[in-house]
């Protein structure tokens, strides 16, 4: 299972690291057609290096730690509750109490 959930994982990683390098190409192959530079096209992934900070663009949005940790404290005030994540907790227990009891009475 673990094999599986792995191959999984890496699977979908490629995938969507082949999307990312597919846009890129597509783009570049729009600038060569064109035959020039046109502002409105941007770069698929951009990482631009200036010595002290590095920025990254993903689909023209800038991407900043700062801005992942305004959205987790939005998400920590907010405090809602989830009714499919406190459903999903009370199903994977109920399955793990089931299967602990089926277990016992198996091996008893």
């Amino acid at each position: 299972m673990k094999m599986f959930m792995m191959k999984a994982i890496c699977i979908a990683a490629l995938m969507f690291i082949s999307v990312l390098a597919g846009m890129q190409l597509a783009n570049d192959g729009i600038h060569k057609m064109k035959g020039y530079d046109d502002p409105n096209f941007q770069r698929a992934v951009a990482l631009n290096d200036n010595g002290e900070q590095i920025t990254a663009t993903f689909l023209g949005n800038d991407l900043s730690s700062h801005d992942l940790d305004e959205k987790k404290k939005k998400l920590e005030e907010m405090n809602a509750y989830n009714v499919f994540s406190s459903l999903g907790k009370n199903i994977s227990e109920g399955v793990s109490s089931l299967s602990g009891h089926l277990i016992k009475l198996i091996t008893e």
